[in-house]
């Protein structure tokens, strides 16, 4: 498995990881109420900045852990990146125009807010899974 594929790895369960966490942790926090009535500032902030000190630290343990790994992109490298970008770009489009809607329509910031978070997320593991599969083989080598 190369540097780029684990990074990818990394990423995608700390995406899955750090949601999965949100949204059980504003799903306590209701205890009955309607979910725009649960303070989330905090929470999203945190769970973001925790899942990207996690990232951090992972893709850090993985390099010293096995330190003498090359971490040279290739063309491969740099067309499977591209590709799971773009990808996953989609999402955040997609996250942009809902949070545009939302707000003409005077949605509560609850939910714009949650929105764009949902999409940055979807993003990410999709265009993880984008690279994971690239790698195990559906991508042509060079």
């Amino acid at each position: 498995m190369t540097h780029e594929e684990k990074r990818a790895w990394i990423r995608l369960v700390v995406a899955v990881l750090g949601y999965s966490a949100y949204v059980v942790l504003i799903v306590s926090r209701a205890d009955g109420r309607p979910l725009p009535d649960v303070p989330y500032a905090s929470a999203l902030l945190w769970t973001v900045g925790a899942a990207i000190l996690a990232s951090i630290v992972a893709e850090t343990g993985m390099a010293v852990v096995n330190p003498g790994a090359s971490r040279a992109k290739d063309v491969r490298d740099r067309e499977i990146g591209r590709l799971g970008d773009h990808v996953g770009q989609s999402f955040v489009v997609i996250g942009a125009v809902a949070a545009m809607l939302m707000a003409v329509a005077d949605w509560d910031r609850f939910w714009i807010a949650n929105t764009i978070y949902l999409c940055f997320v979807l993003s990410a593991i999709l265009g993880g899974i984008t690279k994971v599969i690239a790698y195990r083989g559906s991508f042509p080598q060079w």
